[in-house]
């Protein structure tokens, strides 16, 4: 791993979470920022990740494309830190649970809302885009009960799991769902996105996202 690790990745898009990731476990990151979408902006990138999403950390032999694998993975990457939970401490599992909730659960109804509600919206699937807007806001009670009594979602502490799943928030706030976002879960984004790696990564990002327009 003598190189540093290059990270393609979009302005904002779930790529963010493994940005902001590098910035808090301080791994160096080379940050290639695409225009969206990059399967159809920037072909070429094909040539790299066939699936043509975003992220995508290429380091060394190592290939990844899931936005939450690659945080966990930049927070045990030169071993175990506070970012990350290891087996056998307290909340193991269910740092591990959040962290795939993340994506798996909270995200994929907000990325099927933004297809349905904004991108395709002239093809008249609102009524589809709502169902999912929905679907993501009933998805949210787990999360609003288990920071009820705690700060953080596991071992008192910030993760990666918070990472992961604040940028579903985050995202919420950007697409129009944020009508749907319990207070409590508002307070909970503040208090993640006024960290300061977390402020880099976006200035980062947004500093990539510049420098295409010039």
């Amino acid at each position: 791993m003598a190189d540093r690790p290059v990270l393609y990745s979009c302005a904002g898009s779930r790529g963010l979470r493994a940005t902001w990731a590098a910035q808090e476990a301080g791994v160096d990151i080379d940050l290639r920022i695409l225009p969206f979408p990059p399967r159809h902006m920037a072909p070429e990138y094909l040539e790299i990740n066939p699936l043509g999403t975003v992220p995508m950390l290429v380091d060394g032999d190592c290939q990844m494309t899931e936005s939450c694998a690659i945080a966990h993975y930049f927070a045990t990457r030169s071993g175990y830190t506070d970012l990350a939970i290891a087996p056998g401490e307290a909340d193991y599992a269910h740092y591990c649970d959040y962290t795939y909730h993340a994506d798996a659960t909270i995200t994929f109804p907000q990325t099927v809302y933004m297809r349905f509600a904004i991108f395709e919206k002239h093809k008249g699937w609102a009524e589809a885009g709502e169902a999912y807007a929905k679907w993501f806001e009933k998805r949210l009670v787990k999360i609003e009960q288990r920071l009820a009594t705690r700060e953080y979602l596991c071992a008192d502490r910030f993760t990666a799991a918070d990472i992961c799943i604040g940028y579903a928030l985050i995202l919420a706030k950007s697409v129009g769902l944020d009508d749907r976002v319990p207070g409590s879960l508002k307070t909970y984004r503040d208090r993640l996105t006024a960290r300061e790696a977390y402020k880099q990564a976006v200035a980062r990002e947004e500093a990539g996202r510049k420098a295409l327009e010039e």
